[in-house]
């Protein structure tokens, strides 16, 4: 999936997303925004502002507990990712399992 980045510069974003240039700065600073190619500027997606802008506005959060938020939504993201490929691993190997012969049950297994 293709994402899509703007350049925009403090102040815009700032009035753009309700924020104070300060809070925008410091979110540059903790790593929760991409430093843009000029000064004061930022590369990101708008999307991750919007994220962030809400947290900030509605649950009052600082830009340290928007980090951890972050960090557990990342952290979140990639769970659900390897649990999709275990899955599919899982069922490659049922397909596997049962294309092979017959299937012994686990009463089976512990009786010979």
């Amino acid at each position: 999936m293709e994402t899509h980045r703007i350049i925009i510069t403090y102040h815009e974003c700032a009035s753009q997303y309700e924020l104070s240039e300060n809070d925008v700065r410091g979110f540059v600073e903790l790593g929760l925004l991409e430093a843009g190619p000029g000064p004061d500027t930022i590369r990101d997606e708008p999307d991750h502002l919007a994220r962030l802008a809400r947290l900030h506005h509605e649950l009052g959060l600082s830009q340290e507990g928007i980090d951890v938020v972050l960090a557990m939504r990342q952290r979140l993201l990639h769970l659900q990712a390897e649990l999709a490929y275990q899955r599919g691993r899982a069922r490659q190997l049922e397909h596997l399992l049962r294309s092979s012969g017959p299937l012994l049950d686990a009463d089976d297994l512990l009786a010979s």
